[in-house]
Order: structure tokens, then C-alpha cells, then sequence
């Protein structure tokens, strides 16, 4: 099974990718990991990246586009993956179209997450992540089970984003609207697109979305 999540930051997607994973034994495949692991890795692709971050800048389509082809060359997917992060505009995800049918495979599903924007801002602030396995969490909708653990690894260390603030998020938004938002009807007029009400429980989610992971799974 082969699927993205698709929504506005904050929405949700890399909590339910998550979950997703660990039950339907898939892999997430991330932007923003494949970014870390490769500036960790110290490869060529890893240093570049670092100096256009360094410098404020955004990683360009080429780049993103190589990372994940690669990704999917070294991966066995067997099972299938998720894409959480990526395509992030019509044009990555014309190219994504072009990398699957090189490898002669193909999306089964695009979940859409929908959020209100106020809901989403009230997310963002209070938002931290563990520094070891990028697991997601809130200050008061997400807790960790154990305070200062990971419920995931046992990590002690976690982070927060520099940009989780309201005026920096508003910025990030506008943005989405501007170059992401565009790939929802690009997929909806391909038959492919489910969208689902994010402002529920995190439980209210993921039952949705297995419901319609495990149609998926029937028809294949």
C-alpha cells in the first residue's frame, strides 16, 4: 500500500504517519528526516543542504525530488510506504507521478487532513518533538505518557521548532495555500483523494483513517 498524507502543517500528518506505520507495517518516508539523515550522513547531497539552510534558504525541487527517488531505490518496500511531506506542489507531484512509473509502481490513496486555521495555530504553539525518533507531541493536546519520556524510544531530549510561533506560522500557512493546497484537486480529479475531519481526537483520526486504508487493502 503506497499512500500521502496531505494537509496544511499542523494538521496532523506526521502523528498519524506514525501510526500508520506501526500498524499497517509501512514506512514513512519524510522530507524533513531524509534532509537530517543526510546533513548527519555528511554526503555531498548532506553538505549542500546544510549551506542552503544555513543560509535560510529552501531546499530546491531537485534536490527534494533525488532524496526521494534514492530513498525509494535503497528502501524494500514490500509492504509499501508512506509519503508525509512530499509532493509539497503540482510539480513535485508531476514528478513523483514520473518516479513511480520508472519503478513501475503507483499510489494507491491521498488522505487529506482538514483543519481549521485558528485550530491549527493553537496546535503549532506548544508543539515539541523527541530529538532521537521524531516522534510529535503537544504541551497540553499531546502529552507524553511519562513526563520528560518518549513514548516511543525512552528518549529524554526533544526539541522545538524556532518557527512554532503564531507570526511565523502565519507565514508558513499563507504558503501552504499558495503552493501546496493546488495538489488537492490535483489528485481529487485523478479518483484518489479521501479527506477527512482533523479537528476530531487523534483517535477519531486514525479509526478514519483505517477505515480507509483497510478498503484500500480489500481492493488490492
Amino acid at each position: 500500500m503506497k499512500l500521502i498524507l496531505l494537509g496544511p502543517p499542523g494538521s496532523g500528518k506526521g502523528t498519524q504517519a506514525q501510526k500508520i506505520e506501526q500498524k499497517y507495517n509501512l514506512k514513512q518516508l519524510a522530507t524533513g528526516d531524509l534532509l537530517r539523515d543526510e546533513i548527519k550522513s555528511e554526503s555531498k547531497i548532506g553538505r549542500e543542504v546544510k549551506k542552503i539552510i544555513d543560509r535560510g534558504e529552501l531546499v530546491s525541487d531537485k534536490i527534494i525530488i533525488s532524496l526521494i527517488e534514492n530513498s525509494i531505490d535503497k528502501k524494500k518496500f514490500s509492504t509499501g510506504f508512506i509519503l508525509d511531506g512530499f509532493p509539497r506542489s503540482v510539480c513535485q507531484a508531476k514528478a513523483l507521478d514520473k518516479i513511480l512509473q520508472k519503478k513501475n509502481l503507483a499510489l494507491d490513496i491521498a488522505i487529506e487532513l482538514l483543519v481549521e486555521d485558528k485550530k491549527l495555530i493553537n496546535r503549532i504553539v506548544g508543539r515539541f518533538s523527541c530529538a532521537n525518533c521524531s516522534a510529535v507531541y503537544h504541551d497540553f493536546d499531546n502529552k507524553t505518557k511519562k513526563e520528560g519520556i518518549c513514548d516511543k524510544c525512552g528518549s529524554r531530549d526533544f526539541l522545538r521548532r524556532s518557527d512554532d510561533t503564531k507570526e511565523v506560522f502565519a507565514e508558513r500557512l499563507k504558503e501552504y495555500y499558495r503552493l501546496t493546497a493546488p495538489i488537492i484537486p490535483y489528485y481529487k480529479d485523478k479518483g484518489m483523494l479521501k479527506s477527512i475531519n482533523a479537528m476530531e481526537s487523534i483517535s477519531y483520526i486514525e479509526n478514519n483513517i483505517y477505515g480507509i486504508l483497510d478498503s484500500v487493502k480489500k481492493q488490492n
